[in-house]
């Protein structure tokens, strides 16, 4: 595709998304989680529909459909474009303010709100790369909300050129918008029956040209302790403290399977909370690694540090209660090879170096492909997410614009 006379509106399209807070709330039990994400949910629609894409909807759940209706006679796959609108509960996305930084030039950013935030080039090495292009930061107040809102606008600039050029020919596009994708939720509530589509794409990934065809498979632990509770002036040879328990158990985690020590394929066990008192302590912990097997072992490992610590204690006891949280999307996706082919053919039509990369976390596809959606993950051009050190570049986004052109019309090419 030629895109030398396209007038992109990703950035403006981003800004005015950024501007709206959207935070999820883990401690909310409605869907979405927080009822703000429907301020921009529902603004999607309403630019969808004046696009000239009619059907756009949000339902009661703050799912945005919509369908971009094929104009081929072939047969093609009908292809799904997913991103999540609800921005990190780790970081305040209030009163968020987008700086633009024109024609990059190589320099520690600093951001005009807070000069102590500096988005170091030491730490932030991608930004060698950008040297001449337009980059968006917050003003060091708040995130910026890149993870995901460039991908939402991504996909609203790409659905604007579809409309526009009548004459590009592609199959039948759904686009899907999901809230709460940060708190674990984004798949919940989505009408995979309703979306009808055969192969999906989130585009929520980091830097240009990169396509994650994996992500790692994860489970939550819940660990309840039961201490023996008495009065501290009598407690000696009987108190049981249950949290003094629960330190022991957290101190026997190997070193070398932690979050701080890992990386690249490398799994890992991670408390995530603990609460409670003498009597009781309830501490969870996240288990992450590539493959189910690995996983297994990582929870055994945790039980056995568990019981071992137990043992000591005779008035004591525990509970180990393992919750399914997602599984590495990679175990659908190889029975589709043409998902990443096409994709990163897709990638090299704009122009880039295509690179493919596995996700030490998860998405929205993970929960799909399981759901009988297999996805793939698209690069959104992020950076420093979940900080207030986010920064997107505009060229990188408008780059993600072309890729999803190029690969709706590369399935239709190939059907």
């Amino acid at each position: 595709m030629n895109f030398n006379k396209y007038q992109f509106t990703v950035k403006e399209r981003f800004i005015r998304y950024a501007k709206i807070d959207t935070q999820s709330d883990p401690m909310s039990p409605t869907c979405p989680s927080t009822e703000k994400q429907k301020d921009l949910l529902r603004l999607l629609v309403e630019e969808l529909k004046a696009m000239g894409i009619q059907d756009a909807e949000m339902d009661d759940n703050g799912y945005v459909y919509a369908t971009i209706v094929a104009n081929t006679s072939k047969q093609v796959p009908t292809l799904c474009f997913c991103s999540h609108v609800d921005t990190a509960p780790d970081c305040s996305g209030t009163n968020v303010k987008p700086v633009i930084h024109e024609k990059y030039s190589g320099q520690d950013i600093t951001l005009p709100g807070d000069p102590s935030q500096v988005i170091k080039v030491s730490e932030h090495p991608d930004l060698k790369n950008m040297i001449g292009h337009t980059i968006i930061t917050t003003d060091g107040t708040t995130l910026l909300g890149s993870d995901d809102k460039s991908g939402v606008a991504e996909i609203m600039d790409a659905a604007c050129y579809f409309m526009q050029h009548p004459e590009v020919k592609h199959g039948k596009i759904r686009i899907l918008f999901t809230p709460d994708e940060e708190i674990g939720r984004g798949a919940d509530k989505a009408d995979m029956k309703k979306l009808a589509a055969d192969f999906g794409y989130t585009l929520d990934g980091g830097p240009a040209g990169t396509l994650e065809n994996e992500t790692f498979s994860a489970d939550m632990v819940v660990l309840k302790i039961k201490g023996f509770s008495t009065h501290p002036g009598y407690a000696k040879d009987k108190m049981q403290h249950a949290i003094k328990i629960a330190t022991q158990i957290i101190q026997k985690l190997p070193a070398n399977k932690s979050p701080e020590t890992t990386e690249k394929k490398e799994p890992f066990i991670h408390p995530t909370s603990i609460n409670g008192g003498l009597e009781e302590v309830e501490i969870k912990f996240i288990i992450r690694a590539f493959d189910v097997p690995t996983l297994l072992v990582l929870e055994e490992e945790l039980r056995q540090i568990a019981t071992t610590v137990l043992k000591q204690y005779d008035k004591s006891t525990y509970e180990f209660n393992v919750v399914q949280q997602y599984r590495n999307m990679k175990e659908v996706l190889d029975k589709s090879p043409q998902i990443i082919e096409y994709a990163l053919q897709a990638i090299q039509r704009a122009g880039l170096k295509p690179q493919l990369d596995s996700i030490r976390g998860g998405t929205d596809g993970s929960r799909f492909s399981f759901m009988g959606l297999p996805t793939a993950n698209i690069f959104a051009g992020e950076h420093g997410i979940h900080s207030k050190q986010e920064w997107v570049s505009v060229q990188d986004m408008q780059n993600a614009v072309e890729t999803i052109v190029n690969l709706c019309c590369i399935w239709e090419e190939n059907a």
